[in-house]
């Protein structure tokens, strides 16, 4: 459900990175309370006011007070990856702290020197060169500016491995910890959400611990529509709460507004949100917020209006148009705003009601459909229509032999999957399908995809083949300008309004509002002229929750959606149940997927596409498999790791070669590079990012020289999963880059999720994570390094730490295929040596299939075996992207076919060589019987100790504008 369009925010990276335990503690997993200790459990706790209000340690000299609230909290671990003072402040969205006055340093309010700021997470130190002195210094902009008194080039963090350094706060000792109280992470997710409403709670308020409610996991199949929504329902539910709890219970304080007017004399309120990022919000343009002022300086004032504009590479500020108003806003004044975000659950409640329909309208859906959707077994049908001489469309892309084929098969059949791995031209087979089937059946077409911006670049598509094309949006988003707005429906009404309606059109432009009477006859006759524009059109294209909007309440024989395997199941079937009897679904499994917030529902199952189930069920997507955008060499290790070596090249390595560069690729002919990076990582000034100084640093003399090099700013782009990396390297081009500073602020620096469907010419990637733990957060998903990988055409840069990395059996065969290229190197750009870190060696290629081809990748490198001996994950990778090892010369047809082990592994049996046992398919799961044995214990004992089996990335970084309407 991401739309990648929107603010590239990562928010809750933090839990990327910890372990289950710690996962917990931020009330991300409904197991923990069944394992809470007993509260009266342990020692009682100091009776100090300066004691933890954790654990009770007492120690002057282990205790942090928080300023926001006045508690205070020791700097231990126990147990967890975070000592208990940053476990509150990252809790809380606190950042400000005093130490103890009987500490070593007295009572110091932890402060920069030069600046007086006091967020702890941008704190560091410094040596002062004239005395034997250390002083604090912000990290942005203080450490960055050049003064002979410091030495400002050994800058460190006061927080490292999420603990205070010991010279700020030690650490208790042994002794200190045995007497503390017992406390769990649940418990402290309850305290300080307890604080949130009685800012005097004790530990002792906590409710006794409950037994987590059971969350039954989605099935495979499906006995009948009543089944499906049982199942379905509640995780909609549990998503919409979740959702529903978070914005409603953010109030961004103390903001500085910015005014202007927009060109429909509408008032802008342009603002910063510092404390945004360590929010879990969806934000897209088009939300609704309040806005409002409580002061001395004027009367109570509040007003409400929605987001035009998100914050993004370039600027860092939201813009909210107001409602026109009685009481106009006070533009004269610009501190002491308060914003609160408007929850709206209608895109839950389409949901709902799609699952509903599904359910007892037998005319929202054709029988075929409705028994593939539930999972029986259905006899295939086609449909007996004339087909076009040629697939390619007269002064249109011509499309190559997988295109046409796909084409071809899509007209016949009634359910389609088309993948379309990175720069295979997804979108130009998807209009030619649309282009084919409006001029056989002659009927309106629905076009739908998860985002706003997919929609917009299919519509845009379909418009240049001369098909009449309206695009619907949601009332929200009419005044948000895009590259489609010719098409849009409103727009289309205003320009054909004739008689009344034109006079009330130039009517409510004039004045800003009707009367009650006006607008009653404004909206009939607007609801007129839409459902005849509606009904004249060739396509309609709009979001899949859009597709639930009461102005399509008619009737859509085919549905086409793209970017599917974005959309969770009940979001892709808004769109299908207005009477489809044709549907074809175009995405690719091995990129992003879904985004679910709720950990629980997710886990149960509301992560996994339409399109992945039916995959599992045995439907055979077609793949296209020319690909047009990598230079070859970019190419050859994404196709061999995640599409079975089947991507050819639609581009030579000269059309994909600059012949005068001098940038100083280690390979001239390969333009690539793994530049190794042994910087350390840092938390960023929320307290939930991370960022890395030394990867910002290079990240700049890279594009430096690429600028040097003739290249475009607008030819650039900087992927990092972190959004304190991607603000942190923004900032620091800005203030440090060698050339003009306008320059650096037109390269594009974002999250992996805001780059999928897009491409670069050049693409650096910051990998950021380097840690004791050698924890790689979000960097393990394998759909996340796949589209990291492909974005680029002429250039490709990784900046990273390849000790950590390489732990990771998915990154280790990365770093070996960049060694073996040539192209693994460290040192200074211009002076790069190849890297001699010690990898781990590549597992030995296993048995051969089809012509001999080898499988080259082993389960070794799949992150959590669970995966694939059943449970309740639902992260349906196709295995064969992995490669199986042990497996029988002698498989199903259905494999060799398909290339795809999950549709493989639903004929009912999958032959282990190793004398293993002989798995069925178990209908209640997602592949097979979860009480089944793993697939080989030797290689499950092959998965490195270091992969943290329970971290799933949630793509978190994509929520925003995710559930567009």
């Amino acid at each position: 459900m991401a739309d990648t369009g929107n603010a590239a925010f990562t928010p809750d990276e933090y839990l990327e990175s910890l372990d289950d335990e710690e996962q917990m503690l931020h009330g991300h997993d409904g197991h923990a309370h069944g394992h809470d200790q007993p509260l009266e459990a342990g020692l009682t706790a100091s009776p100090n006011d300066h004691a933890c209000a954790y654990c009770g340690i007492d120690s002057p000299m282990c205790v942090v007070k928080c300023n926001q609230c006045s508690r205070w909290f020791c700097n231990a671990k126990n147990g967890t990856n975070s000592s208990h003072i940053v476990n509150h402040l990252v809790l809380s969205h606190h950042n400000t702290v005093s130490l103890h006055p009987d500490s070593d340093l007295g009572d110091t309010e932890l402060e920069c020197y030069n600046c007086g700021r006091k967020n702890v997470f941008l704190l560091g130190f410094v040596s002062a060169k004239s005395e034997a002195v250390v002083v604090l210094l912000c990290r942005t902009p203080c450490a960055q500016t050049k003064n002979p008194n410091w030495d400002t080039d050994q800058w460190q963090p006061l927080i490292e491995e999420r603990q205070f350094l010991p010279w700020v706060a030690e650490e208790p000792s042994s002794e200190e910890k045995l007497k503390a109280r017992l406390i769990t992470p649940s418990q402290i997710t309850k305290l300080e959400a307890k604080w949130r409403s009685n800012k005097d709670a004790t530990i002792n308020d906590i409710d006794a611990p409950e037994e987590p409610e059971e969350i039954p996991p989605l099935l495979l199949r499906y006995e009948d529509a009543y089944e499906y929504q049982r199942s379905y329902g509640p995780l909609i539910k549990l998503e919409g709460d979740y959702d529903k709890q978070l914005k409603e219970s953010q109030a961004l304080e103390h903001i500085s507004v910015t005014w202007s007017l927009a060109l429909n004399n509408r008032h802008l309120a342009s603002f910063s949100l510092s404390t945004f990022e360590s929010n879990e919000l969806k934000v897209a343009v088009g939300d609704e917020m309040t806005l409002w002022y409580q002061g001395l300086q004027h009367a109570d004032w509040e007003g409400r209006g929605y987001i035009v504009r998100l914050p993004n590479s370039y600027q860092d500020t939201f813009t909210l148009e107001l409602k026109p108003s009685k009481t106009p806003p006070p533009t004269h004044l610009t501190t002491g705003f308060t914003a609160e975000f408007i929850w709206k659950g209608t895109s839950y409640d389409r949901m709902q009601d799609t699952l509903k329909k599904f359910a007892v309208d037998k005319k929202s859906i054709s029988g075929y459909l409705y028994y593939k959707i539930l999972g029986h077994e259905v006899v295939d049908i086609s449909f007996d229509v004339p087909l076009p001489k040629q697939m390619s469309i007269p002064h249109f892309t011509q499309l190559n032999s997988s295109q046409s084929n796909a084409v071809k098969s899509v007209l016949q059949k009634p359910l389609s999957l088309i993948q379309g791995p990175p720069g295979t031209g997804k979108t130009v087979t998807s209009a030619s399908i649309v282009y084919h089937l409006s001029k056989i059946h002659k009927d309106r077409i629905l076009v739908c995809a998860p985002s706003n911006v997919a929609v917009d670049h299919l519509a845009a598509k379909l418009r240049n083949l001369g098909l009449k094309v309206v695009r619907l949006t949601a009332k929200s988003r009419e005044d948000v300008e895009s590259s489609v707005s010719a098409l849009a429906l409103h727009n289309i009404v205003a320009r054909s309004a004739q008689g009344e309606l034109k006079k009330l059109l130039k009517l409510k432009a004039e004045v800003g509002e009707l009367s009650a009477a006006d607008t009653r006859r404004f909206v009939k006759l607007v609801r007129k002229t839409e459902t005849e524009i509606l009904s004249k059109a060739d396509v309609v294209c709009c979001t899949c929750v859009g597709a639930g909007d009461k102005r399509l309440d008619t009737k859509f024989r085919t549905v086409l959606i793209d970017e599917s395997t974005q959309a969770s199941e009940p979001e892709c079937l808004i769109p299908i149940v207005k009477g489809a009897k044709q549907v074809i679904l175009v995405g690719d499994h091995q990129q992003l997927g879904p985004v679910i917030l709720e950990r629980k529902a997710a886990d149960a199952g509301l992560k996994q596409s339409l399109f992945e189930r039916l995959i599992s069920l045995g439907h055979v997507p077609i793949r296209l498999e020319v690909q047009y955008r990598m230079n070859p060499h970019l190419s050859e290790f994404p196709s061999n790791m995640f599409y079975e070596g089947s991507l050819q090249n639609g581009v030579t390595v000269e059309e994909r070669t600059v012949t005068n560069s001098t940038f100083p690729w280690p390979i001239r002919s390969v333009p690539m590079m793994f530049w190794a990076n042994y910087g350390r990582e840092e938390i960023s000034a929320n307290g939930t990012s991370f960022l890395n100084r030394i990867e910002a640093m290079n990240c700049e003399r890279i594009i430096t020289r690429l600028f040097r090099d003739g290249v475009k700013p607008e030819q650039i782009g900087i992927i990092t999963p972190y959004e304190g990396q991607r603000a942190y390297i923004t900032q620091y081009m800005q203030m440090n880059g060698a050339l003009d500073k306008e320059l650096y602020v037109q390269v594009e620096v974002a999250s992996v999720d805001a780059f999928q469907g897009r491409e670069k010419d050049y693409i650096i990637l910051s990998c950021v994570r380097a840690n004791e733990q050698q924890a790689i957060g979000f960097l393990r998903d394998p759909r996340r390094l796949n589209v990291g990988l492909t974005r680029a055409k002429y250039g490709l840069v990784i900046l990273g730490n390849p000790r950590s990395l390489s732990k990771n059996q998915l990154w280790n065969h990365l770093l070996i295929h960049f060694r073996e290229k040539g192209c693994l190197v460290e040192g200074s750009l211009d002076n790069l040596q190849i890297c001699t870190v010690q990898l781990t060696k590549r597992q030995p290629r296993r048995k051969q299939f089809q012509d001999g081809a080898d499988f080259q990748f082993n389960m070794g490198m799949v992150p959590d075996m669970k995966e694939f001996t059943g449970g309740n994950e639902f992260d349906t990778q196709s295995l064969m992207s992995f490669g199986v090892p042990g497996m029988s010369n002698g498989f199903d047809s259905t494999f060799a076919q398909n290339n795809d082990f999950s549709s493989y592994l639903n004929n009912g049996y999958w032959d282990i060589n190793n004398g293993g046992a002989t798995p069925q398919v178990d209908e209640n799961s997602n592949i097979y019987n979860s009480e089944r044995q793993p697939l080989d214990a030797n290689y499950a004992n092959e998965l490195d100790e270091q992969e943290d089996a329970n971290e799933k990335s949630t793509s978190l970084s994509a929520k925003f504008g995710s559930l567009n309407i």
